[in-house]
């Protein structure tokens, strides 16, 4: 392959995977001031929706993380280790990310209509 390319690809990936964690840093840093904020006046509902901007903010920064990792793995160094590695790196990020999903949405990814029963506060 290439070595242009690959360097190319290989910076690309860097720059998803700096991006995905920068997602994560200021999705944290907004919720947080949102939070303390809002606390004063509704401490629960202050604190549910601190705990979903929080998620979301992770959601959306494992995707981020996901689509690097499959950059450099898949482009960079294609061993079947690297591979297999990458295998399970995707399979924990995507249960994060269904829980995580969960805990937003108050329903699972593939019941799109059905809502599980509210918590009590």
């Amino acid at each position: 392959m290439n070595t242009y390319f690959r360097d190319m690809m290989e910076l690309i990936g860097g720059a998803v995977d700096a991006l995905g964690v920068s997602i994560i840093v200021i999705g944290a840093a907004v919720s947080t001031s949102r939070f303390v904020a809002g606390a004063r006046s509704d401490f629960a509902e202050s604190y549910r929706s601190y705990r979903q901007g929080l998620a979301r903010a992770i959601l959306l920064g494992l995707e981020f993380l996901i689509a690097a990792d499959i950059i450099q793995t898949v482009v960079v160094a294609p061993t079947l280790e690297n591979v297999l590695i990458l295998a399970l790196i995707v399979a924990i990020r995507t249960f994060l990310s269904m829980t995580l999903q969960l805990e937003v949405e108050g329903r699972w990814p593939w019941s799109r209509d059905e809502e599980l029963p509210k918590r009590p506060s």
